[in-house]
């Protein structure tokens, strides 16, 4: 069959509006320009709108995305598009479709709606897929119009990768027509192969523990890619949903794309997981990787970014090698649907394709009544109006959910058994935001859009293993947003206003008490300035003082747990957990699971009682209905000030 499924070319030829790829007007007989492009973790997001905030964006959606791919169709005359997987969980959209609506057999998934709207050509499996379940899975996956291909996941074993039996097809081998510099068309056979990450078996055993087995991604490799050359691919590609991590190979590893790529006979390396830009300078100095051109090992890579941000691009010029194709050329890179201007402000690249939107309107619609009704109820308002004086309800219930979902992805591992703790912080608290720049969910139901006012980001959950020492040293860094007070002042001022709110950490399941007759420890930007300093002090453990040398598991975000925020222990050195699912999408699942939460806050944390000494507070207006019960704190109220903050005087 042709690779084209809609007649772009003649369009285009006939407008000339679009300037063909310099490999295909360069083309000759016998030389053929092959256009490769992808796309990886969609995470259900086809409309370019943010559920959590209920509102149009211009930076995500496949729906955007599909506008690119009809021009790089149009560029190229030879065009292959492949997904490389987590396209099926990720947004209230796909929350929907597997908690409200469910799946039948026969029922299409929009996520593969859309896609086969576009015309995919093939896709892989990533680890999200895993999330609703097998049956879930499969019923999705049996609509779609396109082989889906995965190597390393079986649903029993043979005595060596090639001989299991796979849940779906190890690989693919696509026959095509491929129109040359000349003119003349040829056959070509591409091979697809797809990898998944093993840490599926730990990160969804309740849903594939007993139902499949999971096998390292670069042995699985070794084992298929030279039975696809035996059928006779005249190239192969990896839809390798797996990072660009170290050079060296580990069993088993999570990010395997640089020893995948050293695999013989494997010519192109799609990657994922990791939702970021290659070519790009996030692998600048990676092993193996040459950030700049796009190439792992010298062969060409690309990973598009997430949420259809990015359109992945590997232009091949081919050659004729006797009866057969090789690569005689390529060149690796991007396409934004959305780029930032200088005032930080997203220009769209393009429109949405009106037919993905056509395809997936109901679903849509549906998704967005299903974000604004509740999905479970708190039975204690949930605002952050004093959670830089006192526990607080937004942050702990953050700190609850982490910990919910941390726990049970420790059992089993060489860390089970450690107490773990939760770090969490205000990020509606407001500072430079303004004084409505606050989390404010009453009593009663709580709708997934008012999680994005408890978590303002798309982190995703990590779990670092600490000292006690350094759960103090972090406590001594987040202590940071506050000024040194001296012992019988009065009205001085309580906060840093140069320390953002979202690097005030509060760790839950220790207690402490903060002195600020203390000098800090750190300084913004989490430099040691004053290192005989103690605010942090009365530290316990379940009654007890903390042991500097006991050890701890801290469950906190992908930000935090790789350096940001410059906080002692949180290095990325120090990571156990990557877990798969955003701090947001778990703070959904514990709601529904729990029906209804109650976040009041254990009073863990407090200041050092300071007598005769009273200091300022500024916060938001809507305060002052819950000033009353702020605990181990007493607050006056005074007035409102010219940038419209409500002002307490607080006494230490």
């Amino acid at each position: 069959m042709p690779f084209t499924r809609r007649d772009f070319l003649a369009k285009t030829a006939a407008t000339g509006l679009v300037m063909v790829h310099p490999f295909a007007a360069r083309a000759q007989a016998g030389q053929a320009h092959l256009r490769i492009a992808e796309t990886t973790d969609l995470h259900v997001h086809v409309w370019p709108y943010d559920y959590y905030g209920d509102r149009q964006v211009d930076t995500v959606g496949l729906a955007r995305t599909a506008a690119l791919i009809d021009d790089l169709r149009a560029e190229s005359g030879n065009a292959l598009v492949l997904d490389n997987g987590d396209f099926l969980q990720g947004n209230p959209m796909g929350d929907y479709i597997a908690y409200e609506r469910g799946m039948k057999e026969g029922d299409m998934h929009p996520i593969i709606t859309a896609m086969n709207t576009v015309g995919f050509d093939a896709a892989t499996i990533g680890n999200h897929e895993f999330n609703y379940g097998l049956d879930f899975l499969m019923k999705a996956l049996a609509g779609a119009e396109f082989p889906v291909v995965l190597a390393n996941v079986a649903k029993t074993m043979g005595a060596t990768p090639a001989q299991d039996d796979t849940l779906v097809p190890p690989y693919v081998i696509l026959e095509r027509q491929i129109t040359d510099g000349a003119g003349e068309t040829a056959p070509i056979k591409i091979g697809i192969i797809g990898f998944t990450p093993p840490q599926i078996m730990t990160w969804d055993r309740r849903h594939l523990e007993g139902n499949v087995s999971v096998r390292d991604i670069v042995k699985t490799a070794e084992a298929y890619v030279p039975q696809m050359r035996e059928a006779g691919a005249d190239i192969v590609i990896a839809l390798s949903h797996s990072g660009i991590g170290p050079a060296a190979y580990e069993e088993m590893m999570e990010n395997a794309s640089v020893p995948l790529a050293a695999v013989p006979g494997i010519d192109v390396v799609l990657t994922g997981h990791h939702h970021r830009e290659f070519p790009g300078s996030a692998y600048k100095g990676v092993e193996g990787v040459d950030a700049a051109a796009g190439t792992i090992h010298g062969k060409p890579a690309v990973m598009p970014g997430f949420w259809g941000s990015h359109m992945g691009l590997v232009d091949l010029m081919l050659e004729r090698d006797g009866t057969g194709w090789r690569i005689a050329a390529s060149e690796q890179t991007l396409r934004p649907i959305a780029v930032r201007q200088e005032d930080r402000s997203w220009q769209p690249q393009v429109e949405s394709a009106a037919d993905v939107l056509a395809a997936t309107e109901a679903e849509h619609e549906a998704t967005l009544a299903y974000v604004r009704r509740a999905v479970g109820k708190t039975d204690a308002p949930l605002h952050s109006y004093f959670a830089l004086v006192a526990d607080d309800p937004s942050v702990q219930i953050v700190s609850n959910a982490q910990r919910w979902y941390v726990e049970p992805l420790l059992v089993g591992t060489a860390h089970e058994g450690l107490p773990v703790l939760s770090a969490a912080a205000p990020f509606k608290a407001g500072g430079r935001g303004g004084a409505e720049y606050f989390t404010d969910v009453p009593a009663g139901d709580v709708a997934i859009r008012n999680v994005a006012d408890l978590y303002l980001y798309p982190n995703t959950v990590r779990a670092v293993r600490v000292t006690g020492q350094q759960v103090k040293d972090w406590l001594e860094r987040s202590a940071g947003m506050f000024n040194q007070i001296e012992p019988g002042a009065q009205d001085a001022v309580l906060l840093n206003p140069d320390f953002p709110s979202y690097n005030f950490d509060v760790i839950d399941g220790v207690e402490y008490q903060i002195d600020l007759s203390q000098p800090a420890r750190f300084d913004r930007d989490g430099a040691v300035v004053n290192p005989d300093a103690n605010r942090i002090v009365n530290l316990t453990y379940q009654g007890a003082p903390i042991d500097p040398e006991q050890e701890f598991v801290i469950a906190t975000n992908n930000y935090r747990a790789g350096g940001g925020g410059s906080f002692p222990g949180a290095d990325g050195s120090t990571v156990i957990l990557e877990a798969p699912d955003t701090n947001r999408d778990v703070i959904v699942r514990y709601i529904v699971e729990q029906g209804t939460i109650s976040p009041s806050a254990d009073a863990n944390w407090s200041f050092v009682p300071m007598e005769g000494t009273t200091a300022i507070f500024e916060t938001g207006p809507g305060g002052a209905a819950y000033a009353d019960g702020v605990p181990g704190v007493t607050l006056e109220e005074l007035d409102v000030s010219e940038d419209g903050f409500l002002r307490f005087r607080m006494t230490m």
